[in-house]
């Protein structure tokens, strides 16, 4: 009958009693220790309802008193009794009590509780099927599937008061929490005229989490930060750097920076939009470039520069991207980029020479195998701390933030700029590593053909030509990685870019010249270290495929010119075919602007052809009046001490600014600009995608090709993002028309 009707309160003599339930009516928020005086008896057919107790708030520190302490259990080994139920013996059984975490026992009348129920049960009185587990309890030993049937479903009563005991736990979840923030508030606004006009005009109703808020604020950054971009170009000249990447969806995202100098005179590049492409076709990406200028107010005939990673719907001279750009601008010259093409001489050389392509397919073949499995890259792992933490103590390495970190084989690919250098140099690292994993899989293996592949690595990676090769493609590759990190700076101009590609090559030049000796001592420095048998250079040299036959050469003469003059020749030979603008008229016109040694590669005949290359710069006119300028503007360079150690065309353009003098001669520091502009590397597109698949992941592959935009834009131009002033974004974000409706 309790089920249906509401219990009253019981009313007795004892004044003492009274006297208590009255406090607690006056004061339930600080219940006191004699409160809880009951709980001493933990077996659940001795507790009072929870509704015998005055004041929520009593209730509810009883309650979760309860729940800290847990489900009362008998203690493992206790032997529960047995009770004869339809002819057979019955008790209950241990195991239930893992199953069901609810669950209580008392031994007092040998039976189950709920303890979830038991706290909540007046809240819905007129559910049934609770009451079997909270007052009478329960004993149907033979009928194990009730304790599943009291569970229920997911709506079910049990299951509702489970997410109100985890919620009781939860401080925050309270009405206090609540109550606290509100008189917190009211406290901030007795003390500020500010806060408190702020929270009276408030419409209180604040969404800033809500998914349709966060991308309206993340629209307004991103458009503040395109807007102070265009802003910050003007009229002046641009250079565009496209390149188009798949998502995690699976849709084809293109990329748009722009490259201008600022009134500062340093270069920069910006992120303008990522645009969501339908298909790859030059006439395509042209129109969603048309569509991205439109929308800023941008035009082609502000274009002097494009850039690409050289894929043939863009750079292709006849219906390309880059094409169909000149048509509109002549003046829109193409650049290569040269981080793409310093990493297609390193494939060029990876590939072309027979004995460099061996040796990198061995390479391949060594990390499928000593890769194959987490439990082999462990073993590589484990080895390499063992091995820093004695040369750490042996005073070999020197500890500290940053140092000793962790290292691991890495694969090279052939678009994965300095990839091929970051795997031979964790192979030179971690070679005893490798050799330790290869003697496992030798006698380990899953198979007769793994166990076959590790001992032929294991032979060909003690031989000394692995070690010849390895140390001379580390040397090769170590000064093609510097190239690349310092091609992929933002501020890089296209003079210093053609001059470190010079200075490759002869640096390559010299290596195959006088670098023979370094080279070998480096060998046989490796060798000894890992007790690798060296090579008489002065033997006679024995073909491992035909060693019965004679070659009338020497070690030395088959490593030096059979081996290294070769590779060498191959690399000279790609940075010639590949970097073409370096031996270009090119080169040699914007060399004159140098201000190396007193600007002493300056030619006014030089500079005279580059400024004509951009008749929509210089007219005629212009032209006269830049020959005159020239002399002058030589003479005052050479006689400031402040231009007398300046090394690139970048830092004397910033100079120039300084000193006022893009002022006073106007029109060289315009065909400066335009130098300036032309891009070296799309790294900053590549760092674009890089960030997309931050924000787009696979368990946010839903999200808009707008916000995700939007985004990327806020992600990469962080730094942009932090001079933003905070009224700006309020002013837009107030102003938005979309959220203007929503209200």
């Amino acid at each position: 009958m309790e089920r249906f009707l509401k219990r009253k309160l019981p009313l007795t003599d004892d004044n003492d009693e009274n006297l208590d339930r009255g406090t607690s009516r006056r004061d339930d928020t600080a219940p006191n220790a004699n409160h809880f005086t009951h709980l001493s008896s933990r077996d659940p057919a001795d507790r009072r309802r929870i509704s015998d107790y005055i004041g929520q708030n009593l209730q509810d520190d009883i309650s979760r008193k309860y729940l800290i302490r847990g489900p009362f259990k008998p203690p493992p080994g206790f032997k529960f009794p047995e009770t004869i139920i339809a002819g057979h013996p019955r008790r209950c059984q241990s195991n239930w009590f893992t199953r069901y975490d609810w669950l209580e026992y008392s031994g007092k009348v040998d039976k189950y509780f709920c303890l979830y129920c038991y706290l909540f049960r007046d809240c819905n009185m007129g559910q049934g099927g609770n009451d079997a587990f909270v007052i009478a309890g329960w004993d149907g030993w033979n009928k194990s599937d009730r304790l599943r049937d009291h569970v229920g479903k997911c709506n079910s009563f049990h299951n509702t008061t489970v997410k109100r005991c985890n919620n009781l736990l939860k401080p925050g979840q309270s009405i206090g929490a609540a109550l606290n923030k509100q008189k917190l508030l009211q406290l901030l606004a007795d003390g500020n005229d500010k806060v408190k006009e702020a929270i009276s005009k408030a419409p209180k109703n604040n969404k800033m989490i809500a998914l349709e808020i966060q991308k309206d604020i993340a629209e307004c950054f991103a458009e503040i930060i395109v807007k102070s971009v265009i802003e910050e170009i003007g009229g002046d000249v641009f250079c565009i750097l496209v390149d188009e990447s798949t998502d995690v969806s699976g849709k084809e995202q293109m990329a748009i920076i722009l490259r201008y100098v600022d009134k500062l005179g340093e270069i920069k590049e910006r992120l303008i939009d990522v645009v969501h492409v339908k298909e790859t076709s030059a006439s395509c990406l042209k129109a969603n470039i048309d569509h991205v200028f439109a929308k800023y107010g941008l035009s082609f005939k502000q274009v002097r520069g494009q850039g690409y990673d050289g894929a043939s719907n863009m750079r292709g001279e006849f219906n390309g991207l880059r094409a169909l750009i000149m048509r509109e601008n002549s003046s829109t010259y193409y650049i290569h980029c040269f981080a793409h093409q310093l990493q297609l001489v390193i494939v060029a050389v990876a590939k072309k020479n027979d004995d460099s392509s061996d040796f990198f397919d061995m390479v391949s073949l060594l990390l499928t195998v000593a890769g194959a499995s987490c439990k082999r890259k462990d073993m590589i792992r484990e080895s390499q701390q063992e091995r820093v933490k004695k040369a750490i103590g042996s005073g070999q390495l020197s500890s500290g933030t940053g140092l000793n970190q962790e290292q691991a084989l890495h694969r090279a690919g052939d678009t994965r700029w300095g990839s091929h250098y970051k795997t031979l140099k964790s192979l030179n690292n971690l070679y005893p590593k490798v050799i330790e994993v290869l003697h496992y899989v030798e006698k380990e293996g899953p198979n007769d053909a793994k166990r076959r592949q590790a001992r032929g690595l294991l032979n060909y990676l003690k031989d000394f030509d692995f070690v010849f090769h390895l140390q001379l493609m580390l040397l090769i590759l170590g000064h093609a990685n510097s190239l690349s990190l310092s091609l992929q700076r933002k501020d890089k101009d296209i003079l210093e870019a053609m001059l470190e590609v010079k200075l490759i090559k002869q640096k390559f030049q010299q290596i195959r010249d006088d670098g023979w000796d370094s080279l070998l001592e480096a060998i046989y420095s490796f060798c000894e270290e890992h007790d690798i048998p060296k090579v008489d250079m002065e033997e006679d040299y024995i073909d491992h495929h035909n060693p019965r036959k004679k070659t009338n050469r020497t070690n030395y003469q088959h490593y030096r010119y059979d081996c290294l003059n070769p590779i060498i020749d191959l690399q000279l030979a790609e940075f010639s075919d590949r970097f073409n603008e370096v031996n270009s008229k090119l080169l040699t016109q914007i060399a004159a602007f140098s201000p190396k040694n007193s600007f002493e590669a300056f030619k006014v005949e030089s500079l005279m052809e580059l400024a004509k290359s951009y008749p929509d710069d210089f007219n005629s006119t212009q032209l006269k009046d830049f020959g005159l300028e020239l002399p002058i503007y030589i003479d005052n360079v050479r006689a400031d001490e402040r231009f007398a150690n300046l090394y690139t065309i970048s830092e004397l353009a910033k100079l120039m600014v300084r000193t006022k003098k893009d002022l006073a001669f106007s029109l060289v520091y315009q065909l400066l600009r335009l130098i300036l502009v032309l891009p070296v590397a799309t790294a900053s597109v590549v760092r674009c995608f890089s960030a997309m698949k931050i924000v787009k992941t696979i368990l946010r592959n839903r999200i808009g090709d707008e916000f995700m935009s939007h985004c990327i834009i806020c992600f990469v131009e962080q730094g942009f993002l932090a001079t933003i002033p905070i009224k700006d974004v309020i002013v837009r974000f107030n102003t938005m028309d979309d959220r203007n409706r929503r209200r």
